[in-house]
Parts: C-alpha cells; structure tokens; sequence
C-alpha cells in the first residue's frame, strides 16, 4: 500500500502541469514560500468593474495585469488581485486567515496549519484558504502535502501565480528543472512583470533549455 501512495504522489507535479489547459493557451515565457505582496499605494488606472459580479471583474484585472508595461504598474493590478482572493464571504473563514497569517509571520507553523485547516473546512472552494495552507506546509518542511494543497488551489483557481510560483519552487528543490520551468513560465503567462520568477527563469534557462536544444 505504501508503494502505491508513493507513485500517486509521484504523478502530482505531472498533473498539475497537465491541469486547466485552457489557462495556459500562451506559451510564454512561480513563491519561496509566499504570494508576492504589491505595495499597498500603488493605484493604477483600471476600468470600472462591469457589473456582472466579482468574476468578470477578476478576468478584466487579469487582462491588465498580462498587459501591464512596467513592474510597477502590474504590481498595483496583483494588489487588487489579491485583495479579492483574501475574501471568503465568511466573516469567520476571514478572522481565522488573520489569525493563520500572523502565526506564519511569527513562525508558530502548527498554529498556522492548524487555523488554516480550519479555514478549509469552514470554505472548502476558497482557493486562497489552500494556497495559504500550501505556504504553511512547505515552510513547515512538507512539501508532498504543499503540493497537494497547490493541486486544490489550482483546481479553484487556475490563475494563481503564487501557487505556480510554489510549484516551481518545490519542483526545483526536487531537482526537477524541467518541470519547474514549465511551471514558472505558465506563471509569467499570468503576470509577465514578476521579477522574481523572471529571475528564476533565467537562472534556469540555460540549463534546462541548453540541455534540449
């Protein structure tokens, strides 16, 4: 039984880099540990938000952010972004989020996981509850179980770069170049001025590219 469990979780960074082909259509060019935070005073010009509802608005966020010209101006567009995963519609899913983020800050990593199970159990389709969940765990040396979480959080949100970003960077500590490349590309597909995955994929590039060609 445990050799099966063993080759189940080896199939994970596979089937995430399989998972909502329709999310990654470009072919373009992802967290040591965490979502990137844009700075909280940068207000860039965004279109009104049309008014068919939170979802709409998010795909026309997501149209910014991949047209974005500087990094600045993208890092305002995630800001917003990211303002919206933080809201579950449940005041208490919310109050325990904060509670789970100040335990990560503080480092108190079973006191995180264990509010940001309860986050989960409360919200089960709020992607952000995983993606946070995903952060505690890989910070807490569990990276099978992190990956788990990113392939939930992932399911719910296909577009979420911090979740690609945390792919990338389990699948590079694995020593899986390869794939983790995949992964940091489809995150650059998503949000292009993200220096850090930028960064890593040049550092990458010659290796896993040279090595193909």
């Amino acid at each position: 039984m445990r050799l099966v469990r063993l080759a189940r979780l080896a199939l994970i960074p596979g089937l995430l880099l399989t998972a909502a082909p329709a999310a990654f259509a470009q072919d373009k060019p992802l967290r040591d540990g965490a979502v990137p935070h844009a700075d909280r005073d940068d207000k860039p010009n965004l279109p009104e938000a049309p008014p068919r509802g939170q979802a709409v608005t998010l795909d026309k966020l997501f149209e910014r952010l991949a047209a974005a010209k500087t990094p600045e101006e993208a890092k305002g567009i995630a800001n917003l972004i990211q303002r919206r995963w933080a809201r579950s519609g449940s005041d208490t899913a919310d109050l325990l989020m904060t509670r789970a983020q100040d335990a990560l800050k503080a480092r108190e990593l079973p006191l995180a996981i264990e509010l940001l199970d309860r986050v989960i159990t409360l919200e089960p389709d709020w992607a952000e509850g995983w993606n946070q969940r995903a952060n505690a765990l890989f910070l807490a040396g569990d990276p099978i179980r992190s990956l788990l979480d990113i392939a939930e959080t992932l399911k719910r949100e296909p577009r979420h770069y911090g979740a690609m970003m945390g792919l990338g960077t389990i699948l590079r500590q694995q020593g899986d170049d390869k794939r983790a490349m995949v992964a940091y590309r489809r995150a650059l597909a998503v949000y292009p001025q993200l220096d850090a995955v930028k960064d890593a994929v040049e550092s990458l590039k010659l290796e896993v590219d040279g090595r193909d060609a």
